[in-house]
């Protein structure tokens, strides 16, 4: 299963201030034994919500809403992508992380055998002109269309 892993943002992040070398070096440490052990699919670090935008939807309406964001206990700092066996192995790894003073989440993502048949790869080919989970290749070390 793939977890995604979401760094919540605090107010140094918000401030552009980044992390310092002891964490960085701590941080590329701990993406190595992810990387090494098959967990770490993808993984980075966000700009401050100033430099970024919010589109509302509401209707046919669309408006857009330039950052910064007030709320620095919603917004994200950062996120991996992971593929886990299970939730408990996804814990057992993020505590090991080199993180202070935090709180950081984890969510499952779903998976397209999670929509059942309404939502089978050949449908949904023929609707999108696309595989529903194209990142699937990647995965599997292939670039090749399916």
């Amino acid at each position: 299963m793939r977890v995604m892993v979401i760094v919540k943002a605090n107010q140094d992040s918000e401030a552009g201030i980044l992390p310092d070398e002891r964490m960085l070096t701590a941080m590329g440490k701990f993406n190595e034994k992810l990387t090494e052990a098959g967990v770490m699919l993808a993984g980075e670090g966000l700009q401050a919500s100033a430099k970024g935008a919010r589109v509302r939807f509401s209707g046919g309406k669309r408006t857009v809403v330039d950052g910064p964001f007030t709320e620095a206990k919603e917004l994200i700092a950062g996120f991996w992508l992971w593929q886990v066996k299970s939730l408990d192995e996804a814990i057992d790894w993020l505590k090991q992380a080199p993180f202070e003073d935090t709180e950081v989440e984890i969510r499952r993502v779903f998976e397209t055998e999670d929509f059942g048949e309404a939502f089978a790869p050949s449908s949904a080919s023929r609707r999108t002109g696309c595989a529903p989970n194209p990142g699937w290749r990647r995965r599997r070390g292939s670039t090749e269309p399916g």
